[in-house]
């Protein structure tokens, strides 16, 4: 497995809009189209919203920090944040009928149907997201 990227973030809104960069990098080395592009960017500034809002809480002093990786033909993402963590079966279904006209919630749903996998470890607080990256033609 091979580091890509790596990407610290204070816990500002402002600085999700930096996941573009590194995204912006990622698909200049690797090749990918804009589609994947779009999946990539809606997904991991899911993860650095979710872990700047929920895990720190906008703590300026804490930090997210994600890392990109490249294992064969999958790219991973690490996001870690230095929040107290979550149990991510704890969310309420977004889909459910009494969450529908709820205003959040639907980050981490959205993040499974984007991402090919997500997994949760260090009690909430390290996300892992892989995709398959797509063939190039």
């Amino acid at each position: 497995m091979k580091l890509l990227q790596t990407l610290t973030l204070k816990s500002t809104y402002e600085e999700v809009e930096r996941v573009e960069e590194m995204l912006t990098a990622l698909q200049e080395e690797l090749g990918f189209n804009d589609e994947f592009y779009a999946r990539l960017m809606l997904t991991v500034s899911e993860a650095a919203t979710n872990g700047i809002l929920h895990g720190n809480k906008l703590d300026e002093s804490k930090t997210v920090t994600i890392e990109a990786f490249k294992d064969g033909n999958k790219l991973i993402f690490d996001s870690k944040d230095q929040g107290e963590g979550f149990d991510p079966e704890s969310i309420p279904n977004p889909l459910a009928e009494e969450n529908l006209l709820k205003p959040s919630g639907r980050g981490v749903f959205l993040m499974e149907e984007y991402a090919d996998e997500v997994s949760y470890s260090e009690n909430g607080t390290r996300l892992k997201l892989v995709f398959t990256l797509p063939e190039r033609l």
